[in-house]
């Protein structure tokens, strides 16, 4: 089966540029099932109910998040009762929602996701080691297609999570730089790896932000409010192809597509 997994959705522009590229690569490419990391929806900062629906019109069906989860407080409302959505694993248990959940795709496959946070560089949570093989135990038996999204700042990371589930999991995509990166490959033992997807967001921006405030906060030091920034936008996401019956990827291919091409 085939499996889009797209770089996290910066704003409106990544709504909108997620709308004019996602349907037709599911179309053309034959994709069974779709997950896009959503922690940035929201004008970039978290996720509401409304540009959650948004993304979901256009043919996602499973949403990851990371460290900006919680920045509109109108997730806690319904978080823990959308199963379309995760919130990292690795979160103490007692916060709302789930890190990992049992999906069924077109075909009626099922396929087990799973959301993971970083410690390098960001706040304190659980081990995401410890809690993948957690989230692991209870996917166990009942399907071998498992993708995990890293939501991380290190690359060492990155790569050490998908070398230590190398082989117990389908594929270990990163986001949260947003920069794609261009190291994908299949790992020795069969799961699919590449550290970052990159953004599906604003082109002009840096990382999604108006260039103009970045630049103030790093030439003056003053503090800025981050704005998204507006214009053409870029479509960022990887298909890993996987093995229905041993859930082991068999490819894994970057796409990276701007309105201005």
């Amino acid at each position: 089966m085939k499996i889009l997994v797209v770089g996290d959705v910066y704003g409106k522009v990544g709504r909108r540029t997620a709308k004019s590229y996602l349907p037709k690569i599911v179309s053309d490419a034959g994709i069974d099932f779709v997950i896009a990391n959503g922690e940035n929806l929201a004008g970039g900062f978290g996720l509401t109910r409304d540009v959650v629906n948004d993304l979901v019109s256009c043919g996602v069906d499973a949403i990851t998040t990371g460290n900006h989860v919680w920045d509109k407080k109108e997730v806690l409302e319904f978080i823990g009762s959308d199963e379309r959505i995760l919130r990292p694993a690795n979160y103490p248990a007692t916060a709302p929602g789930v890190g990992s959940r049992i999906f069924t795709a077109k075909s009626g496959l099922k396929v087990g996701v799973i959301n993971l946070l970083g410690r390098v560089f960001m706040d304190a949570v659980d081990c995401p080691f410890q809690r993948a093989d957690e989230e692991l135990e209870k996917i166990k038996g009942q399907t071998g297609i498992i993708i995990v999204d890293m939501h991380c700042e290190a690359t060492s990371e990155k790569e050490a999570i998908g070398l230590y589930l190398d082989g117990r999991v389908s594929a270990v995509l990163g986001t949260h730089t947003h920069v794609q990166t261009a190291d994908e490959k299949i790992l020795t033992r069969g799961t699919a790896y590449l550290t970052d997807l990159g953004m599906t967001g604003p082109t002009h921006s840096v990382i999604g932000v108006r260039p103009e405030i970045i630049l103030k906060r790093f030439t003056q030091k003053l503090p800025q409010r981050f704005e998204e920034a507006t214009g053409p936008g870029q479509f960022c996401a990887a298909i890993v192809e996987v093995n229905e019956t041993t859930g082991r990827a068999s490819s894994i291919e970057r796409i990276y597509i701007s309105d201005e091409e």
